[in-house]
């Protein structure tokens, strides 16, 4: 077990209440991976996460056993549940985007635009009618690549067109939007800054804002309308951009999600261990 350390930002007003649950823990819920990532919970809260280097995705399920979900995973990286209950992940060594039902049957959704195979996709964000939106940088090597630089593209709701709605960062990474699907958050990892966008009504993005003059890996949102950016900490903003709060994890946490029954818990993906924290907000 390990204590959490949060620091409340001083003169940010309108914040009343931190967003972690009064006195409560960061805790270790399992250990010996070589790099977690991804974490997405499913209808129930069980939470799905990947280990990237071992090719797996895990479940961590609500009465806290790990199991492994899928091995040979092609270096699956950001995943998310669409409203059918098939898991969506982001296949970083198989450069493309699929679909896996329940019963462990892989669709192929993505991964070619302009007849070129993407870079190495890394996380995404399902909006509310159904279409996704996806990060596609490269970290490591840079053999192979075939796209003109890093960028973001979007998956129409019927799966049948793909946009590049996003070619001017250096190496965009998390993702998230509102449940709306009005309002779209990008980190741009490599510029080290997150921006908003405006949602149009074809998937595309305009005015442009910064909102975070820090980078950050994966992202989510809460029921505040609070975006949690991860670095050496998770950090947490409120809409405004503001920071107002700072989860300490002990290990470097490289993305968040909100789980569990009642979607208080936030689950952290952190280098080679799973970690959760009670929390006063909830997950949308």
């Amino acid at each position: 077990m390990v204590l959490l350390l949060v620091t409340a930002a001083a003169g940010c007003s309108g914040e009343q209440l931190g967003v972690v649950a009064p006195g409560a823990k960061v805790e270790k819920l399992a250990g010996g991976f070589k790099f977690t990532e991804g974490p997405a919970a499913d209808a129930k809260g069980n939470i799905f996460f990947t280990d990237i280097p071992n090719n797996r995705i895990h479940k961590w399920s609500l009465d806290g056993k790990l199991s492994t979900f899928r091995e040979n995973s092609s270096g699956s990286n950001g995943l998310y549940f669409d409203r059918q209950g098939n898991l969506l992940a982001c296949e970083g060594g198989g450069r493309r985007l699929v679909s896996i039902d329940t019963k462990g049957n892989l669709t192929v959704l993505a991964d070619k635009y302009d007849n070129k195979r993407f870079n190495s996709l890394n996380d995404l964000w399902i909006d509310p009618k159904g279409g996704v939106y996806f990060t596609d940088p490269r970290y490591g090597s840079r053999d192979n690549l075939e796209q003109d630089g890093e960028h973001v593209y979007y998956l129409t709701p019927d799966r049948k067109k793909i946009i590049r709605v996003i070619d001017d960062m250096v190496r965009p990474n998390g993702i998230i939007g509102t449940p709306d699907g009005k309002t779209l958050y990008v980190a741009d990892h490599g510029g080290k800054k997150t921006f908003v966008y405006t949602v149009n009504k074809d998937g595309t993005l305009s005015n442009k804002k910064l909102f975070a003059s820090q980078g950050s890996d994966g992202m989510t949102i809460d029921n505040r309308g609070n975006v949690y950016l991860t670095a050496n900490a998770v950090v947490v903003y409120n809409a405004k951009g503001e920071k107002i709060e700072t989860i300490e994890v002990p290990e470097g946490p490289a993305n968040v999600c909100f789980g569990g029954k009642d979607k208080r818990t936030l689950f952290i993906t952190a280098r080679t261990s799973l970690y959760s924290v009670r929390m006063r907000v909830k997950g949308l």
